[in-house]
């Protein structure tokens, strides 16, 4: 049995695991996918305390050679339940194996989201994309649309534009809601036009991605953007209904907790943006991590 099984490796779930294991705790650290999280898709990140300028999958590694060189244990598995009999926590995980602590820090992340329009899901990976760092070279040259306007959006575009030919910004509001630094890198860009006041209406079918409709919704007016590629940076979703029994959900889906990361079942704690917060960035994702473990250490002291 361990002290604290952390489920997400994410930089709230790494930060968790590194606060635990200095706290001499024994950790396993249980992750479906990539390590890191979503800031292993941020090009650059600038607003992190101690870099000016890192690339989201670096700080991701170092995170994570920090935690393994604490002897934190690390398993890559996809969590499907978590129960709790007398105090137990008990994991279930996809692979039909279960785990056992007195504590058990959920920092599950969030998935991206998506447009929720016809035939979206078949063009997934051959035409449609969320990640501009993973796939952005394969547009290289081309023409492509990026539905967003907040700062992963602007990122990416900002990105996008440095290898295709041609970069539609495709934005609800009438504005850009990202960083005005951000807004003032893109303005400069001349392969890219921001199209504001416009929704993509529909997903033509077919065998190949040929590009998408979009309607202007200050006239009404819908016409049809021919694009070799489209990627989509409309915000985060979280994946907590597996746990809503020990951890209650707000009615976004994020747990609903406070800033001190508890929930409603003693040794169950949350942390980074599967939580209901204000503000969802890789600095208040770590210090939800520190947050939560600190509890969790506090936990177990009183048992």
């Amino acid at each position: 049995m361990y002290d604290i099984i952390v489920v997400g490796a994410g930089p709230a779930g790494l930060t968790a695991a590194i606060y635990a294991r200095r706290a001499n705790k024994s950790v396993l650290l249980l992750e479906k996918g990539a390590f890191g999280g979503q800031i292993t898709f941020s090009p650059k990140v600038e607003n992190y305390p101690g870099f000016e300028s890192v690339s989201g999958s670096e700080l991701a590694d170092k995170l994570v050679e920090q935690t393994l060189a604490l002897g934190a244990e690390v398993e890559i598995e996809t969590v499907t339940a978590l129960r709790d009999e007398n105090g137990v926590k008990t994991i279930e995980t996809e692979d039909g194996n279960t785990y056992e602590a007195k504590a058990v820090i959920l920092a599950l992340g969030a998935k991206h989201r998506h447009l929720g329009l016809a035939n979206e899901e078949a063009f997934i990976g051959d035409g449609i994309s969320f990640c501009a760092v993973c796939d952005g070279a394969f547009y290289a040259g081309k023409t492509v649309g990026l539905v967003g306007g907040g700062n992963s959006a602007l990122q990416e575009a900002i990105l996008l534009s440095e290898t295709s030919e041609h970069v539609y910004v495709i934005q609800n509001l009438p504005y850009l809601t990202g960083e005005q630094r951000l807004q003032e890198v893109l303005a400069e860009r001349r392969n890219v036009t921001v199209l504001t006041e416009t929704l993509v209406t529909a997903i033509p079918a077919g065998d190949t991605f040929t590009g998408v409709e979009i309607t202007n919704t200050a006239d009404n007016t819908t016409r049809t953007l021919a694009l070799d590629g489209l990627f989509v940076a409309i915000g985060l979703e979280p994946e907590n209904e597996a746990f809503a029994e020990l951890a209650a959900l707000d009615a976004a889906g994020y747990f609903d907790s406070a800033e001190d990361c508890l929930t409603k079942s003693a040794g169950v704690f949350v942390a980074g943006d599967c939580r209901r917060k204000g503000v969802r960035q890789v600095t208040t994702a770590t210090g939800d991590g520190a947050t939560a473990a600190i509890a969790a250490c506090r936990y177990l002291d009183t048992l």
